[in-house]
């Protein structure tokens, strides 16, 4: 019996240090493919964080543009407001200037646009009664021999100044006519003028 407890044991010895090498070997797999798990999750991890950082920085880029834009398109809108409210200022200046000065200004512009000095002068109701006459005298001055402007009967639902006619030939010097020729020439320095800008 002693020799076959000797074989037993010797049989048993092997099959624990088998057992107990296999049992390591089986958990340095296993701890190697952990280790490899835990490494491609955290690499999986770290591209997955670094592709949102990346997203939400591009996404506060784009938003941070679209504000900008909006406030630009918001400043540009109350600058385009305050240089529409300027020509109206303008406009309405010019019909208020003093008597004498807004008599030499329609003068002017009749003797200005006239091309042949024997044009029908058309101004509103309300300029026609008050300085027709003294308009039309003042043009005809201007245009010493050329100038034989006459007063129209008709007069025009206009703001200020005159459309001048000379049979189907109408030259528009209405002030909203003016100002509206020379809105695109001067938005921009009236701009600069209202905001301090530099061209």
């Amino acid at each position: 019996m002693d020799g076959i407890d000797k074989i037993t044991s010797r049989i048993t010895a092997d099959i624990d240090r088998e057992v107990a090498e296999i049992t390591a070997e089986a958990n340095t797999q296993a701890a190697a493919i952990r280790a490899e798990h835990q490494a491609r999750a955290q690499k999986e991890s770290d591209e997955i964080l670094a592709r949102g950082k990346k997203n939400a920085a591009e996404r506060q880029e784009r938003l941070a543009s679209v504000a900008q834009l909006e406030a630009r398109k918001a400043e540009l809108a109350v600058k385009q407001e305050m240089v529409e409210k300027a020509f109206d200022a303008a406009l309405e200046k010019l019909q208020n200037l003093p008597e004498a000065e807004y008599v030499a200004l329609l003068a002017k512009l009749a003797a200005g646009a006239a091309r042949t000095g024997k044009e029908q002068v058309v101004l509103s109701q309300k300029d026609r009664t008050k300085f027709g006459k003294q308009a039309v005298t003042a043009a005809n001055e201007t245009l010493g021999a050329k100038g034989n402007l006459t007063l129209s009967e008709e007069a025009r639902h206009i703001e200020g100044g005159l459309v001048l006619l000379d049979g189907d030939v109408e030259v528009n010097c209405t002030f909203e006519t003016l100002l509206r020729m020379q809105r695109n020439d001067l938005s921009l320095e009236v701009a600069n003028l209202l905001f301090n800008e530099k061209a």
